[in-house]
C-alpha cells in the first residue's frame, strides 16, 4: 500500500501566506460582493429597514442621537461585513439598549455608548478566546429555533402595531388607531402588503421553479405560456424597493418644509466623554440585559440561519462575535448607535432577494453617502416616512425568520422549541426563554438515559 507523502513545512507556510496575500484577499472580496441579480440584491437591501429606521428615528428624536455619525459607521459596517462573509449580513441597532434609552429619561447618550462598548468588549473577548465557538456547539438546535421563532413572532406583532396604530417614536408609544385613508393610512399599508404577497408569494423558490417546469411542459398552450411570462415579469419586480421608494415620495409630500431645511455636509464627529457613573449605569442597565440577546440572536441564531440559507458560506460564531465586538468597541466612542447582526434582518433581506454580500454593501454605500451629504438633517424626512409602510416590511421579515423553524421534525424538538419561544415572548426576555429551553431539553434527554442511550451521547442525540 502506498504511503502518503509527508507534508513539507515550507509548502504549508506558503499555502497559509497565499491565503492572506493581498491578491487572494482582493479575489475573495470580489467574489463576496458579486451580484446574483442587481434588482434582487437591491430589493433585498430594503428587507432590514423595517427594524433599522424606527429604532434609529426614536433614539434621534428622544435622545439626540447623532444620526449622521450612525449612518456613516453603520454604512462602513455593512460594506465590511458584506465583503467578509459574502452573505446579506445585516447591521441592526442593539434593541435592548435602545429600549432602555427610550423608556428611561436618565439613560442618555453617554450611557448608551458605555453599554455598547462594554457589550462589544465582552463579545470580542468571547470570540478571540474561542469560547463563543464552544457555546455555539453546545446549544441544541431546538433551543436556537425557539429563540428564532420568538424573535420572528415579536417582529411580526410589532409590525402589526405599526400598521394598526399611529406611532410616537419619540415617546415609544402608540397615539391612537391609524385612519383608513391618508398618506400614512391603513389602506395604504394593506395595499403594500398585498403587493408583496402577489410579487414574492411565500418566498419558496423551489415551489416557483417546479411551477415553471410544469408550465414549460405545456408550451403548446398559448394561455399557459402567456401566464408564465406574466408571472415571471411580476416575480422580477423589486417589491420592497418600490414600496420603500413610495414611502420616500410620500415622506417628501407630507413634509415639504423638511426638504427645504436640509443642511448639506456631514455632522460633526466627536469622541464621547463618559464619566465613571455613566460607565456603571451603562453596564448595569444596558449591557446586562443586552448581552444574552446579542449572544443568542446576533451570533448563535445568525450563524445557524446562515448555515441553513447559505450552506456553502463559512460564517463562524467566532468571526461573527469578533466583528460585532469590533463594531461597538470602535464606533461607540464616536457616538454611533451600538450595533449588532440579527437573524431577523438576515431573514428579511433573504426574503426580498438578498443572496450575496453585495446586497448589504450596496446598502452600506447608500448610508455612507447619506451620512456624508445630509448628516443628521435627514431625520426630518425620516420623521415623515409612513410608519405603516415600515410595518409591512418588518412584518414579512419577522414571518420569514419564524418560518425557518419548520425543520423541527420530531415532537420532542418542537416541544422544546415552543416552550422556549413561549417563555421568550411572554417574559419579553430571550435569556429567560433560553434558560427554560435548555432545562427542558436536559430533562427530556434525561428521560432517555438508560433506554438504549449512554450518558456520553444524551445531549445531542
Amino acid at each position: 500500500m502506498e504511503q502518503p507523502q509527508p507534508q513539507n513545512p515550507d509548502q504549508e507556510t506558503g499555502k497559509r501566506s497565499s491565503i492572506f496575500s493581498p491578491l487572494h484577499v482582493a479575489h475573495k472580496v470580489k467574489q463576496n460582493l458579486v451580484f446574483r441579480s442587481k434588482w434582487a440584491e437591491l430589493n433585498g437591501a430594503m428587507g432590514d429597514l423595517g427594524t433599522y429606521i424606527p429604532i434609529i428615528l426614536a433614539l434621534t428624536l428622544s435622545k439626540n442621537l447623532n444620526l449622521g455619525t450612525t449612518l456613516i459607521f453603520t454604512g462602513i459596517y455593512n460594506f465590511v461585513t458584506g465583503s467578509i462573509y459574502g452573505v446579506p449580513m445585516p447591521v441592526q441597532p442593539m434593541k435592548s439598549i435602545a429600549a432602555v434609552a427610550i423608556s428611561n429619561p436618565n439613560f442618555n447618550i453617554p450611557e448608551v455608548m458605555a453599554a455598547g462598548i462594554c457589550t462589544g468588549a465582552i463579545l470580542l473577548l468571547l470570540g478571540i478566546t474561542g469560547l463563543m465557538h464552544l457555546v455555539y456547539k453546545l446549544i441544541p438546535i431546538s433551543v436556537v429555533r425557539g429563540i428564532q421563532l420568538a424573535q420572528g413572532l415579536s417582529f411580526a406583532m410589532t409590525a402589526v402595531k405599526y400598521i394598526r396604530k399611529v406611532q410616537n417614536f419619540a415617546k415609544s408609544k402608540a397615539a391612537g388607531d391609524r385612519p383608513w385613508m391618508g398618506l400614512d393610512g391603513l389602506l395604504l399599508a394593506l395595499i403594500c402588503a398585498c403587493f408583496i404577497i402577489i410579487v414574492n408569494g411565500s418566498g419558496d423558490e423551489s415551489e416557483n421553479e417546479n411551477r415553471e417546469i410544469d408550465l414549460e411542459m405545456d408550451d403548446l398552450n398559448r394561455r399557459a405560456s402567456k401566464m408564465r411570462k406574466l408571472r415571471k415579469i411580476i416575480a422580477s419586480l423589486p417589491s420592497a424597493f418600490l414600496i420603500f421608494l413610495l414611502g420616500l415620495v410620500l415622506a417628501v409630500i407630507r413634509g415639504p418644509k423638511a426638504v427645504k431645511e436640509f443642511k448639506f455636509g456631514p455632522s460633526s464627529i466627536e469622541i464621547i466623554k463618559i464619566s465613571k457613573n455613566e460607565w456603571k449605569e451603562g453596564f448595569i442597565k444596558g449591557t446586562i440585559p443586552q448581552l444574552p440577546l446579542s449572544i443568542l440572536n446576533s451570533v448563535i441564531a445568525v450563524c445557524k440561519l446562515s448555515t441553513d440559507l447559505f450552506p456553502n458560506k463559512d460564517v463562524s460564531a467566532t468571526s461573527v462575535s469578533i466583528t460585532v465586538g469590533l463594531m461597538n468597541v470602535i464606533g461607540c466612542w464616536f457616538g454611533a448607535m451600538p450595533s449588532c447582526h440579527g437573524a431577523g434582518g438576515l431573514a428579511g433581506q433573504y426574503k426580498f432577494g438578498g443572496r450575496t454580500g453585495g446586497c448589504v454593501a450596496m446598502l452600506g454605500l447608500a448610508k455612507l453617502v447619506l451620512g456624508l451629504v445630509l448628516g443628521s438633517s435627514l431625520v426630518r424626512i425620516l420623521d415623515q416616512f409612513p410608519v405603516g409602510v415600515l410595518g409591512v416590511l418588518l412584518l414579512f421579515a419577522g414571518i420569514e425568520l419564524a418560518i425557518c423553524c419548520r425543520d423541527m421534525n420530531s415532537k420532542e424538538e418542537c416541544f422544546v422549541m415552543l416552550i422556549c419561544a413561549a417563555v421568550s415572548l411572554v417574559g419579553s426576555s430571550a435569556a429567560l426563554g433560553f434558560l427554560c429551553g435548555m432545562v427542558v431539553h436536559l430533562l427530556v434527554r434525561l428521560r432517555r438515559v438508560g433506554d438504549g442511550q449512554s450518558w456520553s451521547t444524551f445531549w445531542f442525540h
